[in-house]
């Protein structure tokens, strides 16, 4: 029964290890919409678009410092990937802001509206 002894089966396909972004891009996102329930509470609703597109542009910086880091080329382009698309969900968002928004948002002023 020598046809049932695997022990000398080879590996002939060896695949360098498989790169998880889609993975990665769908928990940041998850990570961005938690953090934008958790922000509701502390902004107004008015200053709840400019919260977010920043905070998508500060991850977005981050992931693309840490690509920066990243030594191997394959992850290396699968994070700055990552990094280039939450900049450009955090643009087409800010689409959707108001100038006047941006104000309120940076503003210090404890005036009623």
């Amino acid at each position: 029964m020598a046809f049932l002894d695997r022990s000398q089966l080879v590996e002939t396909n060896a695949r360098p290890p498989a790169a998880r972004g889609k993975e990665l891009f769908a928990g940041i996102l998850l990570v961005a919409l938690l953090a934008t329930v958790g922000i509701r509470n502390v902004v107004p609703v008015d200053a709840l678009a400019p919260a977010i597109v920043t905070l998508l542009f500060g991850v977005a910086a981050l992931t693309a410092g840490f690509a920066l880091l990243c030594r191997r080329d394959r992850f290396r382009i699968m994070w700055f990937d990552l990094a280039g698309s939450l900049t450009f969900i955090g643009v087409v968002l800010s689409v959707l802001i108001e100038p006047d928004q941006m104000v309120r948002l940076f503003a210090l002023s404890d005036q009623p509206e």
